[in-house]
């Protein structure tokens, strides 16, 4: 089964953004990403539907972050995205009349509610910012590192 990453690839092209002053274009952020620039102007657009992100045509337009990253949560951007399935794994349907199918169902069904519970509220805690400044700390020591 395919995993959705584009949880993933907003974080990333969101943290780029947030790096610039002046706004990204869909060529950019599809370098960065490693994809096609149709694919960035379609996740963009669902952030831009959640007043998340802005976008401007012309010869400096581009896409820019219109919301302050401190009050952005990995939640709200999962939100933002549709809510795509948060595991892979599913319980089986092939026999509902089945007692065990029925039982096993039951059982699978409260941990994978528990632990998508557990996971939103992670997703709640942890800020656009947080990211930038673990970013930050990170390319400070990698600097640092490199200079050594």
């Amino acid at each position: 089964m395919k995993r959705d990453s584009r949880l993933s690839a907003v974080l990333h092209a969101l943290l780029h953004m947030a790096e610039r002053t002046e706004p990204m274009t869909s060529e950019e952020l599809a370098l960065c990403l490693s994809t096609n620039p149709v694919v960035v102007r379609r996740t963009m657009g669902l952030l831009r539907e959640a007043g998340l992100v802005a976008s401007a045509r012309g010869h400096s337009g581009g896409w820019h972050i219109k919301a302050d990253l401190s009050k952005v949560s990995l939640r709200q951007l999962h939100e933002a995205l549709g809510e795509p399935a948060l595991f892979a794994m599913g319980n089986r349907h092939e026999n509902p009349e089945c007692l065990v199918e029925q039982a096993v169902n039951a059982a699978l069904s409260e941990a994978f509610d528990a632990a998508e519970a557990l996971l939103l509220e992670r997703f709640a805690s942890v800020s656009l910012a947080d990211l930038a400044e673990d970013f930050a700390r990170r390319h400070k020591a990698h600097l640092e590192k490199e200079t050594q």
